[in-house]
């Protein structure tokens, strides 16, 4: 139980951290904000075409009386379009990690140089760090999808499906997204993916405390395009509690301004300091 209100923890402090460094914030939305404008014209063009991909799929009923074939049609329609938000609920986050690397590795970085020093950054090319960001997106979207198919089936289970498979779905949905944020911070200190689930699996309660949270706010897009820098901010503390650092030395001050290295620096809000989680 501690560890799954420490997790929530880590959520709520991430974004603590980034409504008091508004810059960062700032500097954290621009790809989330490209990943939304791309997945609204694909959830736009999948309410369009649904209907007909289930007249598609379904062409044994063309002879039905017209309520089933109605009825049958209907319910497959409103099933792939609700599985269509299903993963880009699940596939945002990997999606705006791809696109935003390079932003979320700056506020990772910056997150742990301020909460006590960040590890030294793998000595390995920019074309590699590509590559295996899209592995393991990749493949994480795999597992999610042979795990939704597994929730599906179990959907049709008679109270099961209306009662546990939700709650399921939603623990599954929260570990896999957990996963995909803490890639980050988990990549800089050079732990695989195979590694960072075993991780995760090791602390599930703090994982879920940490992912479940994050999945009903991204329920809504808009909503969590604006959460995603804090939630990037977080998963960073929380993989500090994971994989713990050396202590920073206490008379090296790695930036004494307080001043970010990525955004544009100007006097104001960026201040420095530990952010406790009890």
């Amino acid at each position: 139980m501690r560890d799954l209100t420490t997790g929530v923890k880590y959520f709520l402090e991430g974004q603590r951290w980034v409504a008091r460094h508004r810059r960062w914030w700032g500097f954290g939305l621009l790809p989330g904000l490209i990943a939304l404008v791309l997945y609204i014209a694909a959830l736009v063009a999948l309410g369009y075409w649904a209907d007909d991909m289930a007249a598609w799929a379904t062409p044994f009923a063309d002879d039905w009386d017209g309520f089933f074939r109605s009825l049958l049609r209907g319910t497959l329609t409103a099933v792939v379009f609700c599985g269509g938000l299903l993963l880009a609920m699940v596939s945002f986050t990997a999606v705006a990690l791809l696109i935003g690397d390079p932003f979320y590795e700056s506020l990772s970085e910056r997150v742990e140089e301020m909460e006590g020093g960040a590890p030294p950054k793998p000595d390995i090319p920019l074309w590699r760090e590509i590559l295996t960001s899209i592995r393991d997106s990749l493949s994480v979207l795999l597992r999610v999808a042979a795990f939704g198919l597994f929730l599906f089936a179990c959907g049709f289970i008679p109270v099961v499906g209306q009662t546990v498979v939700p709650v399921v779905g939603f623990c599954v949905s929260g570990f896999f997204l957990t996963t995909e944020l803490t890639s980050v911070a988990m990549q800089r200190r050079s732990v695989p993916l195979r590694a960072r689930l075993r991780l995760l699996r090791g602390r599930l309660p703090l994982t879920l405390g940490f992912g479940v949270p994050v999945v009903l706010l991204f329920l809504v897009p808009v909503v969590a395009v604006f959460a995603m820098p804090g939630a990037v901010a977080g998963a960073t503390l929380l993989v500090r509690d994971l994989v713990p650092v050396p202590a920073a030395d206490p008379d090296h001050d790695p930036d004494p301004d307080g001043e970010p290295d990525g955004p544009s620096a100007g006097n104001g809000d960026d201040t420095t300091g530990t952010v406790p989680i009890s």
